[in-house]
Formats: structure tokens, sequence, C-alpha cells
């Protein structure tokens, strides 16, 4: 019996009480979804499989307290096939525990599910649009950045596990008198010159400027406008394909790549959609004009202040292009937008929430935005070609893509991070990654030690399953697909991380107290096939998890 299974149990014996509330003649104003009914495991293992409060919740409406009406849910789970017990206990909580038989019957499903166990439909029926990332194609990423790559697409593959339609999309930030310092670094490395005022140092500037002498050799003999210009398109293009590899080498893919310069072209009419995003602002009532610049009156929506979209200059100001970019977002059919920005833009929160409000769409419903804090490494040094920065690529090399991931998916991106690179070196139990890959390494040993023994899964006893570690193990399993759906709702999914480091303890524990093998001569009993089909469940949620956070299950470690 599956926690979902229990649940609707739950909810139809709270659906016949109600009714047959009414047949006496109460006015019961109580409306419960099946979503509504939740469970929950107990903190301490004696206390059963599984707990619901849900008497305490319906206990008021039913003109009752809650102890009253959990008796009466307690008796009709009883009756249940495949439920034990179901005790009453505190104030009104549900203790429930599972048969041997049904709560092992988990394993089977387990397997047979494969892939799919763990996904559901608690997102279903959402086109969610998640940026993140989005640096400035004037230079490598770097740790901040890896910190978001690996975080936002874990946040991305627990939303598509819980059946949201998501596209990972990346700003490309290129248009702005940062492109034209980056390319006048380029121009000046090529001609011999130090770097300009505000320009970009580090040898990778120079490692470009080498490579933009080979596409274009004629490039010092052009005008000094046009070899600019050769300059910055040439180097912009190289720069964004080291980008590009770096993410793909991370395992992080976009599905779409958003040209800042797009937002700046006018069409045929010559209406640009920054112009078309603020005619739009204006027809919704928020747009007014002051002092000959243009602008939105945010606060209409919490902001702190108004903000200018247009200077008295007619220069759009960097808010024009979050609008227009808002708009773009919602005009290719994205309900819902999440933004994943770095800790030094705690100052967009509201200013984008707004942006939505100014839009006619819910800034408490339509838009989110997550800050993710600041990332260090011990003993980190800084790029060579960079000279002032720690690459991801560095860090990649140095503590590979699994370990990484791994470590800055688990945190939540609100926590400042410190990353102690010996620690993740270390093939120990200390070392979370290892200890989660090692628990899969593990299952797939003892699969394949099974085989070559003649264990296989041609026979399964559910009922088998009670020993106390078989029965923990089993609680956890069960637990899963509760941990996708939560990591997906709070676009936390260090939950995931989390459940799997407690996952992989209960399977060590599982296998120093039962053996899948039997001993010397002994017979192969149904146990031992039961227990195999346990050890392939295992690992299989464990492989689930880890490629939620987009890291590896090696068979073999």
């Amino acid at each position: 019996m599956t926690p979902a299974d229990l649940a609707l149990a739950l909810h139809a014996l709270v659906t016949t009480l109600v009714e047959r509330r009414r047949a006496a003649g109460d006015e019961v104003e109580l409306e419960l979804a099946p979503s509504q009914v939740t469970l929950e495991r107990p903190k301490l293992r004696e206390h059963g499989d599984w707990a619901s409060s849900i008497a305490l919740r319906i206990a008021k409406p039913l003109g009752t307290n809650p102890r009253e009406v959990a008796t009466e849910l307690a008796a009709g789970l009883a009756e249940i096939d495949g439920v034990a017990t179901a005790e009453v206990a505190g104030p009104g909580f549900i203790n429930i525990r599972l048969d041997a038989a049904a709560a092992g019957e988990l394993a089977r499903t387990i397997v047979e599910a494969g892939e799919a166990f763990g996904r559901g439909e608690s997102q279903a029926g959402r086109r969610i649009n998640l940026e993140f990332v989005s640096a400035n194609p004037t230079g490598p990423l770097h740790i901040g950045h890896t910190r978001w790559a690996a975080l936002g697409d874990a946040i991305s593959r627990v939303l598509r596990a819980a059946g949201a339609d998501v596209a990972n999309e990346y700003y490309i930030n290129d248009a702005g008198s940062q492109m034209d310092n980056f390319g006048a670094s380029v121009l000046a490395s090529a001609k011999g010159e130090p770097t300009p005022e505000n320009g970009y140092p580090g040898s990778y500037i120079a490692d470009l400027a080498a490579r933009v002498l080979e596409r274009e050799p004629n490039l010092l003999a052009l005008e000094p406008e046009v070899a600019l210009h050769t300059a910055r398109e040439i180097a912009y293009e190289l720069q964004l394909a080291e980008i590009q590899a770096s993410l793909d080498r991370f395992n992080v893919h976009f599905d779409v790549w958003t040209s800042e310069r797009r937002l700046n072209a006018p069409d045929d009419a010559g209406v640009s959609p920054i112009d078309a995003a603020v005619d739009r602002l204006r027809a919704q009532g928020h747009v007014f004009d002051r002092d000959d610049a243009v602008w939105v009156r945010t606060t209409d929506f919490g902001d702190d202040k108004d903000r200018v979209i247009r200077r008295g200059n007619g220069v759009y100001t960097y808010f024009a292009g979050d609008a227009a970019y808002y708009l773009d977002k919602r005009d290719r059919g994205f309900e819902h937008t999440i933004y994943l920005l770095g800790a030094d833009h705690h100052g967009y929160v509201q200013r984008l929430k707004a942006l939505a409000g100014a839009a006619g769409d819910d800034p408490e419903r339509d838009i989110e935005v997550l800050i993710g804090q600041l990332v260090s490494v011990n003993g980190a040094k800084l790029s060579k070609r960079a000279g002032n920065i720690i690459e991801l690529d560095d860090l990649q090399a140095w503590l590979g893509t699994d370990a990484l991931r791994y470590t800055l998916a688990r945190y939540p991106a609100d926590s400042p991070l410190a990353i102690d690179p010996e620690q993740l070196r270390r093939r120990t139990n200390d070392n979370p990654v290892f200890y989660v890959q090692y628990a899969h390494a593990r299952t797939s040993a003892v699969a394949r030690n099974a085989l070559a023994a003649g264990v296989d899964r041609s026979a399964f006893a559910p009922e088998l399953l009670e020993h106390e570690t078989e029965s923990a193990l089993l609680g956890a399993l069960q637990e899963f697909p509760r941990i996708v759906a939560q990591s997906a709702e709070l676009r936390e999914p260090h939950r995931v991380a989390r459940y799997i480091e407690e996952l992989a303890g209960l399977y060590h524990r599982w296998y120093d107290n039962c053996r899948v093998i039997p001993l010397g001569d002994d017979a192969i009993t149904d146990l031992h096939r039961t227990r195999l089909w346990l050890n392939d469940a295992t690992g299989q949620v464990i492989r689930n998890g880890l490629d939620l956070l987009g890291v590896s299950a090696p068979e073999r470690m």
C-alpha cells in the first residue's frame, strides 16, 4: 500500500463521516479535496509507519472534538486491508501501522515503476519559465555562476518531475557599455596596448584577442570604429561559445538563449520590443511623464519608489529591458516566471514583482524571484586566465562535476556556503556525495553478486520483510514521491539531497543485518529473493534522487 493509496482511503472515510453527519440532520460546511488529506512519517518509528492530523482539521466543522473524530476514523482505517493498526494519540493524531505485506509491496511497485517512481502531477498544467545564470558574455563563468547553475538546474528537474512544463532560459546581457568595454579590451590586447579604463583584465582577453586575429587577420588595418565592432562581435561569439561549453560540461542545459539585443532591435515600423513594452504598460494605466522622463508607478505594487523607464534624453533604463523581457516571456505563453538571481540583486525582488503588477499580472502568483547567497571554496586559487575570479572550469577540474553539483544543490539558495574541498575529495562517509553514491554502488554490487549466486526476483513475498531495518527502509522509500513534490512546490531541491542521505544510511544498516545471498551452502529461499527486490528498489530510488540533482549514480566505486 502506497502513501497515496492510504491517503485516498482516509479521504473516503472522511467523506463517509461527513455524509453520515448530514444524514443525521447536522449542517456540516466542509469541502475536502483528496490532495488535502496528507500523511506524515512519525519521528519515532514505534509510533507507526504514518501519522495523520486530519481529525484536528475537520473537528470544528463537524461540531465535535478531534479525539472523537480520530477515534471514528481510526476504527475505519483498522478495517482496511494492509493496515495492521490505527491508534489515536494526543489531542487527535492518528498513528497508522501497515502490515508487513502491505508495506513490503512497495518494493515491487518501485522496481516496476523504475525511473518514473517519485514523479507526480502536483505541478501538472503549469508552464514555467526558469531563468538562471545569465552571466554577461564578457568573461568566463565564476564560482557564483556555478552555484546558480547547479541550483537552477536542480530546481528545473524537480519541477519537471512534479509534472510542470519548464523552460530553462539564459538571458544574454549582450547590449550596453559593458560590451563596448569588452570589445575595447580585446582590441587593445590585439594591438599590444594596456587594458583601457573600465576594461577587462586577465589573460583570457589575450587568448580571445589571438583568436580574433586568427579569424580576422586584417583587424588592425581596419578603421578604428570598424575594428572595435569587429573585435567585439567575434570575441562575443567566442566567449559565449565558451560559456555554453562550460555549462554543457557541468551537465546544465538551457532550452532558450535570449539576447538582450533582440529587445532593443526595431521592427520594420521602427518599434522595438522595449518601445512596445512601454506602450503596453502605459495602456495599463501605470505609466506617467514627469521632468521630461517616462516613469512607471511601481509604488502601486509595493515598490519603495517609482521607477524611470526612459530618461529625459530619450535613453531607456535597464528597467525598460526588464519590462520588455518580462512581457516577452508572457507573450511566449509562460504563465509563471521564476528568476534565480545573485546575492547582489536583492533590490530586484520588489522591482520585478511591481513590474508584473504593472503589466496586469498578480505579483504574488505569477512571478518568483529567488536570491542565492555567496559561496566560497577554502583554498581555491584565482583563475590564471581571468586573474580575479575562481572559474567554473577550474573548480570542475579540481573537485569533479558530481561533487560540485551535489554540494551546491545540498543547501537552500538563501544560505551562504563555504565548501571544504578536502572533504569533497575524500572517499569516506563524512563526504555526503561519496556516502550516497557508495550506497548506490553497493546496491549494484549486491545485485551482481546475487545474480552470480543464483538469487533472482522470480518470487516476491513481501510479508517476509519483517526485520526492523526492513521496516525502516520501506518507510523511507515511501516518502520519496512526497519529497519530490515538496521540493518542487518550495523550489528546494536540497530536500532531495538530505532525503537520499538518510535513505543511504538506512540502506547501509539494512545491508549489515539482512542477507540477500545465503551463507555457505544454505538454500536460496523466497526471503532472499524478496530482499533482492528491496535492494533493487532502494538502488532505483537513490538513482532517481541523484538524477534530480544532476549527479551520476555509479555502479562501481
